[in-house]
């Protein structure tokens, strides 16, 4: 196949080349990014790409899908067995489109909706005035106690009560502590809301059942299908069996045309990954790799937001170092860690500079690292963001990069 694109395409080629180049000679943190597998990228890669769907297993409006009726059937049976959900949508290009068709499947242009705060940790699709959700719908915004930087339940109460929405959300992309589903969910019924949680971030290790499962307490779970979960780019949609016709009409035709079978396809071998054992193994390396990467850090003298973490995730607030978000990720880059500037709770710096940078461990952990590699890690960042001016030790640091980046090879049949 890419015999064929090289002699196709110089420079698309050339461009992938550089992309594989990066990715094996960088050590990779964004906390949403991950290493898919080889099977993964061939199931994407195959001529599913070729098929048209539009509608559903057995009620299809185009001829000939009796094969790709098998491969999202399969798709959705293995995510009902992971997750333990009455039903299952895979075919939201997006964790955003998964979100949109839960909000246009119970909420009319106005109605009032509890979100997490963006800077507190939530999602632009939260409720953001830059976002549909903001635009469409009225959110009010909960957040994080300002001391322990941890959900505040009882201010979501109270919120709850004085504002009566329709939809409480629950679900972060920066969130690095467990979320009380549970207590969300009394919550919601306390004031007669439906109850939606985006579990994007944590899908992988509620798979692995080291985080709470939303799925028994929510109307409506969300998740992307990459980051922890480690399949393809795209979106899923689990409900109760009572919203399952209102969900898929509000996929197809409410908000998207044919689904990507070849995308649905990658979708059922990594969902196939994750009931393996070893899939258990590597989420529990995951959160082990962000416990001993957040003690580094902290014995370093570097400040975490809420102190440290409970699943993969890892926000560093840098304003102690006296640079900002934007510094941090353009130098830790430059010298070949991966991070992104990530705005903080109670955030006085723009979206575009923040005083924090995120961080995360499924792709390092993917890649093989343990918990001595963090310990480097840990090191090399706190090393680097200290001497964030010093062009010697900042070249010292991108050749401990390469030298640790060259202990594990990926990638290698590419």
């Amino acid at each position: 196949m890419v015999d064929h694109l090289k002699r196709q395409d110089e420079k698309v080629f050339a461009a992938i080349e550089a992309e594989l180049g990066r990715q094996r000679s960088k050590i990779e943190l964004i906390a949403s990014e991950n290493f898919v597998s080889e099977a993964v990228m061939e199931a994407q890669g195959s001529v599913l790409t070729n098929k048209y769907a539009e509608g559903y297993p057995g009620k299809r409006y185009y001829g000939g899908c009796e094969h790709v009726d098998v491969v999202e059937d399969i798709a959705r049976d293995r995510a009902k067995e992971i997750f333990g959900a009455e039903h299952v949508n895979v075919q939201p290009h997006s964790g955003a489109q998964a979100n949109m068709a839960v909000y246009f499947t119970i909420l009319e242009q106005g109605d009032t909706v509890l979100g997490m705060n963006l800077s507190h940790g939530g999602h632009l699709t939260h409720g953001s005035p830059v976002n549909f959700s903001g635009v469409q719908y009225n959110f009010v915004e909960y957040g994080v106690d300002a001391e322990s930087h941890r959900i505040n339940y009882d201010d979501v109460l109270a919120k709850a009560k004085e504002h009566k929405p329709k939809l409480i959300v629950a679900g972060a992309s920066a969130y690095p502590r467990v979320i009380d589903f549970k207590r969300f969910r009394e919550i919601a019924d306390e004031v007669g809301a439906y109850f939606m949680v985006d579990m994007a971030h944590i899908a992988g290790l509620v798979a692995a059942g080291l985080h709470p499962n939303p799925v028994p307490h929510a109307h409506f779970v969300t998740t992307t299908t990459h980051k922890t979960l480690r399949g393809p780019r795209g979106g899923m949609i689990l409900c109760e069996e009572q919203f399952a016709k209102q969900i898929d009409k509000s996929i197809f035709p409410g908000i998207q045309g044919g689904p990507l079978m070849h995308v649905i396809a990658a979708k059922a071998v990594a969902f196939g990954e994750t009931l393996q054992d070893e899939f258990k193994t590597y989420a529990q390396n995951i959160i082990n790799n962000a416990n001993r990467l957040a003690e580094g850090l902290q014995k370093e003298g570097l400040t975490l937001v809420s102190g440290g973490t409970d699943n993969h995730l890892i926000l560093i607030d840098v304003r102690n170092l006296e640079i900002t978000g934007k510094v941090a990720e353009h130098v830790l880059d430059e010298v070949g860690i991966t991070v992104n500037k990530n705005t903080i709770p109670f955030e006085t710096a723009s979206p575009f500079v923040t005083s924090g940078v995120r961080i995360g461990t499924a792709a390092v952990t993917s890649r093989g690292f343990g918990l001595e590699e963090m310990d480097e890690i840990a090191a090399l960042i706190a090393y680097t963001l200290k001497n964030h001016e010093n062009e010697v030790a900042l070249e010292e640091a991108s050749k401990r990069v390469e030298a640790l980046t060259s202990k594990f090879p990926m990638y290698t049949d590419l």
